[in-house]
């Protein structure tokens, strides 16, 4: 029953959760876009890790716009699961849940750089049905629904496959997220053929694979709310994702990290490959 209610509230309420997202950032994020005062960042665990007024005002918003929407959904929000880590566990239970990163990229958006987006996704027992993206100082929606591919601001996006023979880039996680094992993981990317660099905003980064215009990145860190809008949206593009052990990442976490997820399957499975030392 609910499954059918899913695919109906997808078909007629996708615009909904739009103009939700659109409007928690133009009320809650972007009047504090290069306006915030030192109280108003603060340190969760350490120095790469912050969190402002803006993440906290925006997921109260979402929390309180998108279940109505959907009457028996939850959410699962970065700053929430902060307060109170058991709210997670909502991933692996039957109400369809709300997986929202309110900033990702706080660090961009604190230095006042325009490269920092919202992230939603809709899921209902580990799969993961719809997502946005939405890069607000950037003018840039991204929407992904299973099964009916991706856009960004209404226009169709493949992801492509890089030339043959061409030196692929890759964006990595920050070595301060990163165990002693990851670490060696990633340093398989150091090699002919593979430009790899720092990611900034995963959220963006996911849409530079699904546009084509990166090849591939590769994460240290399982985090749903930093990873479910964009492996989906990479998919419907047309692009792939594998975990160490080759096996599709799991919202419910228990992955083998680092995954990755590129332009097309071949990518992927190179860069996994790499990862593992094969």
């Amino acid at each position: 029953m609910i499954e059918g209610l899913l695919a109906e509230f997808l078909e007629d309420r996708s615009s909904d959760v739009e103009e939700a997202v659109r409007k928690a950032a133009a009320v809650e994020i972007m009047p504090r876009f290069r306006q915030l005062a030192a109280h108003e960042v603060l340190e969760k665990s350490g120095p790469h890790d912050l969190v402002t007024v803006a993440d906290r005002r925006a997921e109260e918003f979402l929390t309180e716009a998108l279940p109505v929407l959907l009457p028996g959904s939850v959410v699962v929000g970065e700053e929430a699961v902060a307060a109170d880590p058991s709210s997670y566990d909502a991933l692996g239970g039957d109400a369809p849940v709300w997986i929202v990163d309110p900033v990702d990229g706080t660090r961009q958006f604190v230095r006042g750089e325009e490269g920092f987006c919202t992230l939603v996704a809709l899921a209902h027992r580990g799969e993961v049905l719809a997502s946005w993206t939405y890069g607000a100082a950037l003018d840039l929606m991204a929407v992904a629904v299973r099964g009916r591919g991706a856009t960004v601001n209404g226009e169709a996006i493949r992801s492509g496959a890089p030339a043959p023979g061409a030196v692929i880039d890759i964006a990595t996680s920050h070595p301060d997220y990163t165990t002693e094992d990851q670490k060696r993981a990633l340093l398989g990317l150091r090699t002919e053929g593979v430009r790899p660099r720092p990611c900034g905003s995963a959220g963006l980064e996911y849409l530079a694979v699904a546009r084509g215009e990166l090849d591939a990145v590769a994460f240290s860190w399982e985090l749903a709310w930093d990873h479910a809008a964009g492996l989906l949206l990479v998919a419907e593009a047309g692009g792939a994702h594998t975990t160490l052990a080759g096996q599709p990442y799991r919202i419910t976490g228990g992955n083998a990290l680092p995954f990755t997820a590129a332009r097309d399957a071949a990518t992927a499975e190179r860069v996994r490959r790499l990862l593992a030392g094969a």
